[in-house]
């Protein structure tokens, strides 16, 4: 069954910090939060029309937990009664690792919350000091064992190319992050914004923001690493489009299919890969794809089949049921059989 998000947005409310990459408000293009009433209208109108399908309740943005109780607990209010009442799986929140206790684990407990997302962004403490988080590694070490002996499912948010960082620093945040075995992750790659200290620091030449395609090769290691080697789920690939962020961005590897071109690249290199390995010269080439994926393995566009048709190839994609996620197999149809059998998919 299909699943949707009943979504709230909730823009620097409880926040205690300016972190140097964020405006919510631009990223969101929400300008005030909800209040309770608007809860629960917009949670009965979007119950009206999800025809059967599955939804939770999802409050994003700003730190959730950090916000005065009293309103916290009031919107938690106003969305729990379609929990309760079966008509929503549960309620779902974004918020700091440092903004957790027993006391707010408790309370989400009351109120049908499943789900916490933690905003980890590095595991790395300098990069979190330089820029502006506020917490440290430990603390997300610490959010996420306090989450776990509640039961709630947790998801993990990381951002890649922020100030200071390095290809080192990325990949220790990845591999840190997957030993804390999080129920999924979030990959943001790092945009600039305006109004934001790390759009100050762009036009002072201070900072470089990761290229669209340095960003893309990146993510789509992230990808088959969190996906394929750690099986961890990757919910999100790069920010959700919206017509505020697009007018307010800077610079950045910001793309609206920005996962559909890592999962694009992973293809062309599975089928790049398969076809050095088998030694096949230039001329009309056969891949067998799963039918949901020929689209990607294509590339957006065609990219894919025009990269490889410059190198020489003439790409031609087979359905075949049963291949398992991000497959590509190499087919010869003068012996009549299947290259790569020994290959799981292209991020080998």
């Amino acid at each position: 069954m299909k699943h949707a998000n009943i979504a709230f947005f909730v823009p620097h409310l409880g926040c205690p910090h300016r972190c140097s990459f964020c405006d919510q408000r631009r990223i969101s293009g929400a300008e005030e939060p909800p209040d309770p009433r608007q809860v629960e209208q917009q949670c009965r109108e979007a119950l009206a029309g999800l025809q059967g399908r599955e939804a939770e309740i999802a409050f994003f943005g700003g730190s959730f937990t950090a916000i005065p109780r009293g309103q916290m607990t009031a919107l938690l209010a106003a969305a729990f009664p379609f929990v309760r009442d079966g008509l929503c799986l549960g309620i779902r929140l974004s918020t700091r690792p440092d903004a957790l206790d027993e006391e707010i684990c408790r309370i989400l407990k009351a109120y049908g919350v499943t789900t916490v997302e933690l905003g980890v962004q590095s595991m790395d403490d300098g990069i979190l000091a330089q820029n502006g988080r506020g917490h440290d590694s430990a603390s997300v070490r610490r959010g996420v064992a306090l989450l776990r002996r509640y039961g709630f499912s947790v998801g993990l948010q990381i951002m890649p190319g922020l100030y200071g960082d390095t290809r080192e620093t990325i990949w220790s945040t990845a591999r840190q992050t997957a030993q804390l075995t999080p129920d999924f992750v979030r990959i943001y790659p790092t945009v600039v914004i305006e109004g934001t200290k790390l759009a100050e620091l762009y036009r002072r030449g201070l900072y470089r923001p990761l290229g669209l395609e340095e960003a893309v090769a990146l993510c789509a290691e992230l990808l088959c690493f969190f996906e394929e080697e750690r099986q961890i789920p990757v919910i999100r690939l790069g920010l959700h489009p919206s017509e505020t962020l697009e007018k307010d961005l800077v610079a950045g590897p910001y793309h609206p299919a920005f996962r559909e071109l890592a999962e694009g690249r992973i293809f062309f290199q599975g089928m790049q890969r398969q076809l050095q390995k088998a030694g096949v010269p230039p001329g009309r080439v056969e891949f067998a794809v799963n039918p949901r994926e020929i689209s990607k393995a294509a590339g957006q566009r065609r990219s894919n089949l025009q990269k490889l048709e410059k190198q020489g190839w003439q790409v031609r994609l087979t359905p075949k049921e049963g291949l398992p996620p991000r497959t590509v197999r190499l087919i010869d149809r003068q012996s009549n059989r299947q290259h790569g059998e020994e290959e799981t998919g292209p991020c080998i």
